[in-house]
């Protein structure tokens, strides 16, 4: 596949990379973001209540769940090149099924085939960055890659929001389809492996692919930082989940914004979250650049910025809704921080052969806390009120904080462990 990639200096190669994988999150985000803003169309056009409306959101969540460890483990054993480029015709091909499907059960499936492709995106992201970056440059790189899933969520308001109103909800999946199948083009293109000296750069002289220890599959599960990383999604996930899922439909239900109003106000959470969770992530490289140890530098960070995520239980006492877009949006600078990082910390922590199939295991773990979490909104909105999920919320990222500081370190496969005794 190599010999068709456009000849590009490696330098200048892997920003191109990073935009594309940006194009790629971009959309992504966007594919998701179209049932939550379409949400009482939808229920009108399906016949749903909330809970039809949660089977939807759990039909996408549970393979997108049962997926993300597959897609890891298919990126460490097949390469990020090829993982990735089918991950992003199946995610654009399931679009287009969405958009013409005409009964609820055609729709359900093909917002299943779209949570099934969508995970290949991730762990073959952690897997460019990790290989083409630096400790001093990795937090940005991916910063730079992942703002993808805000500005997707960003433009998804305005954009969904015009193509139903002027046309129909159809319109909005084969559309978002249609760009996936051209960024899956630009991938295939512009994507090789790094050259030796961008790589050992990235991930030590000494540790090339066939030469630096790593853990199998199974030592993974002994190690701590992994379980500590598993809990940490499990419990950060889901306040983000809310965000993307759920925010758009209770600012239209419960706060009286019409579809319109969200199309023109629901991006800015999502552009406040960018902007902060880049600004967040280039402190973490600068502390590292000024000689502060890579991964403690971004358990300083992460535990700095989760101070705003409890700022949702406000929420509750709020019947401006725009106050409650402000309120949101300092809350999604805390979870997209999270998002981003935690990444870099899987990278910081394990060999380089294990960061995606650690990712696609962590995802996988932080999506089965937002079904449980999406079955809990879909049952309680109604009647315990908002106001008691908001409060839920608040304590899911000071617990990972906790977490964050208790369990995860850097692990060394035991192989390693040897040849450092027996060098001293």
């Amino acid at each position: 596949m190599s010999n068709f990639t456009i000849p590009i200096p490696a330098k200048r190669r892997r920003w191109f990379i990073i935009f594309i994988i940006f194009l790629a999150i971009v959309f992504n985000y966007y594919d998701r973001q179209i049932v939550s803003i379409l949400k009482p169309m939808l229920k009108a056009e399906f016949d749903l209540g909330d809970d039809g409306y949660a089977m939807v959101l759990n039909v996408f969540t549970i393979f997108y769940a049962l997926m993300y460890p597959v897609s890891g483990w298919l990126v460490d054993r097949f390469g990020e090149r090829k993982v990735m480029l089918f991950g992003i015709i199946g995610w654009s091909t399931a679009c287009l099924g969405g958009g013409l499907s005409r009964t609820f059960g055609s729709f359900l499936f093909f917002r299943g085939m779209l949570g099934a492709a969508e995970p290949t995106n991730f762990p073959a992201q952690l897997k460019v960055i990790t290989v083409w970056f630096s400790g001093k440059l990795r937090a940005t790189a991916n910063s730079l890659c992942v703002a993808g899933s805000s500005i997707g969520a960003i433009i998804a308001p305005p954009l969904v929001a015009w193509l139903a109103m002027q046309y129909d909800f159809h319109t909005v999946f084969i559309v978002a389809g249609i760009v996936g199948l051209i960024i899956a083009l630009l991938w295939f293109l512009v994507y090789t492996e790094p050259p030796a000296e961008i790589r050992n750069e990235a991930v030590g002289v000494d540790a090339a692919e066939g030469e630096q220890p790593s853990f199998t599959w199974g030592q993974l599960w002994n190690t701590k930082t992994l379980w500590g990383i598993l809990l940490i999604r499990f419990v950060s996930d889901p306040v983000w989940y809310f965000c993307l899922f759920w925010l758009p439909g209770y600012l239209q239900e419960e706060s009286g914004l019409t579809l319109a109003q969200i199309g023109m106000f629901g991006w800015i959470p999502f552009l406040v979250a960018d902007l902060g969770a880049i600004a967040t992530s280039a402190w973490s490289d600068k502390m590292v650049r000024r000689g502060k140890e890579p991964l403690l530098a971004r358990k300083i960070m992460l535990s700095s910025i989760a101070v705003l995520a409890p700022l949702c239980c406000l929420t509750a006492y709020v019947n401006n809704p725009y106050l409650t877009i402000l309120i949101f949006a300092l809350v999604a600078v805390a979870c997209l921080s999270w998002l981003f990082t935690i990444s870099v910390v899987i990278a910081e922590a394990f060999p380089v052969k294990n960061v995606a199939s650690v990712l696609g295991i962590a995802g996988g773990c932080g999506a089965l806390g937002a079904v449980l979490f999406n079955y809990f909104v879909g049952q309680m909105m109604g009647s315990l009120g908002a106001g008691t999920i908001f409060i839920a919320m608040a304590f899911m990222h000071p617990i990972a904080v906790l977490i964050l500081w208790t369990m995860v370190k850097k692990e060394k496969p035991k192989e390693t462990k040897a040849v450092l005794l027996a060098g001293n």
